[in-house]
């Protein structure tokens, strides 16, 4: 007796299986002509649309190709026609059904639009073209970055303690999104655009020697290529501003007993959390100010023994909130050495910021590890990666994705949706 080939025969028992599946479904679909409701409907521009004659369209459906008649109504006035039963079925956004639509944008979030098509093809036996997944990603994207701006009602209530962090990374661009864009490059120019994002959690948990820990599933982001940035004589909060203001919103920010802004030595994140949250403490990212003095250490001393005992001094002083003799330590250097007279700026801007003793008294966290993760899980890993450049619209769309996939939204934004789809049917 041949071997068995187990695998060929149960993907082929798979693919028999979905296409009876598809076959019913079509069959119960097409039976139902339900959507011709007479020779007329009213149309979205306030014309009146006729009926045409029912049209054939081939969808593809997570159970494979599905052949579609449905009742086609076509306006005079607007020269445009539309599908009832598309608007109820939720077949307006593409040839795609709405599972398989799901499926494509989860895909999408997490690899390339290239692999995502190998995977749905892979895994799911569907057929989307990569350019297909690009255009549902950003779609849906887009959708998702539309109703960010609008579903803002508190989630949860707050826990005692929250935190909110800030920060941004660059976003490699075409070279049409960065005209007029001021860079790193020799000439001035740039080759990215920052995307800027702000992340809340909380930190009840504690390790063994007491310090405090990310709540595991309590870290919500919000982020986008937008400017943080409004002229003084303008009323209104800068487009980044508002997105902060939002999420805080969301997570109840300002309502909880003890809020905390955690972010390095970037003007623009100290000047949000005032404008924003002007009773909040703020506490600037203890290895940030580490890797300043680090810094300064190497130009004075280089990898020498001397260096690093000095460094180490500085970490110190640091941790044990002696900022009076951390300055007077780079003070000596200051005159020769551009690095030590930045460093002093640095931490006499931040200085208030820098309690750290009364900080971990208080129980406070005093890194800003959560954000730093957040940019590199939310953006780099998905956006950065080799031979990968932008649109404006296609980065935020993808970024708006996979925020709301990572903090746990996706599912209600789908059903805000499918409702909307339903009103509009």
């Amino acid at each position: 007796m041949a071997e068995l080939d187990f695998e060929a025969v149960e993907m082929a028992a798979r693919r028999q299986a979905l296409r009876l599946a598809a076959r019913a479904l079509e069959q119960r679909l097409n039976a139902d002509t339900g959507d011709h409701v007479g020779p007329e409907r009213p149309c979205s521009c306030g014309g009146s649309a006729q009926y045409h004659g029912r049209h054939e369209k081939t969808f593809e459906s997570a159970l494979g190709p599905l052949r579609l008649e449905r009742a086609y109504y076509y306006c005079e006035r607007c020269q445009s026609g539309f599908c009832p039963r598309d608007r109820a079925l939720g077949l307006t956004l593409s040839s795609l059904t709405p599972g398989v639509q799901r499926m494509t944008a989860s895909a999408a979030a997490v690899g390339s639009f290239e692999e995502s098509s190998e995977l749905l093809r892979e895994l799911a036996g569907v057929e989307v073209s990569t350019k297909q997944v690009e255009r549902v990603a950003e779609a849906l994207g887009t959708a998702i970055a539309a109703d960010e701006h609008q579903s803002v009602e508190k989630t949860a209530p707050p826990a005692p303690t929250l935190y909110l962090g800030m920060d941004g990374t660059g976003v490699p661009m075409r070279a049409p999104e960065l005209a007029g864009c001021r860079g790193k490059q020799a000439d001035g120019s740039a080759k990215t655009r920052e995307a800027k994002l702000v992340t809340v959690w909380t930190a009840e948990s504690r390790d063994q020697e007491g310090k405090p820990v990310r709540d595991p599933g309590s870290v919500t982001y919000s982020a986008a290529i937008e400017s943080a940035a409004t002229p003084d004589t303008r009323p209104e909060l800068s487009p980044f501003a508002a997105r902060v203001l939002r999420e805080a919103t969301r997570r109840g920010f300002t309502e909880a007993a003890r809020r905390v802004v955690l972010g390095d030595g970037s003007p623009w994140i100290w000047n949000t959390a005032s404008e924003l949250f002007p009773h909040a403490t703020q506490i600037l990212d203890r290895f940030h100010a580490k890797e300043h003095l680090s810094a300064v250490g190497q130009v004075l001393f280089g990898e020498s023994e001397e260096g690093k005992a000095w460094i180490q001094q500085r970490y110190d002083e640091l941790d044990q909130g002696r900022r009076s003799s951390l300055v007077a330590a780079l003070h000596p250097y200051a005159g020769h050495h551009k690095q030590a007279r930045d460093c002093i700026h640095y931490l006499w801007a931040n200085r208030q910021r820098m309690r750290y003793p009364q900080f971990h008294q208080q129980g406070f966290c005093t890194s800003t590890g959560v954000v730093e993760a957040g940019c590199k899980v939310v953006i780099g890993t998905r956006l950065k990666r080799a031979g990968m450049h932008w649109t404006l619209r296609g980065a935020n769309a993808i970024i708006a994705l996979r925020c709301s996939k990572l903090s746990g939204r996706f599912e209600d934004f789908w059903a805000r949706r499918s409702d909307q789809m339903k009103m509009a049917a």
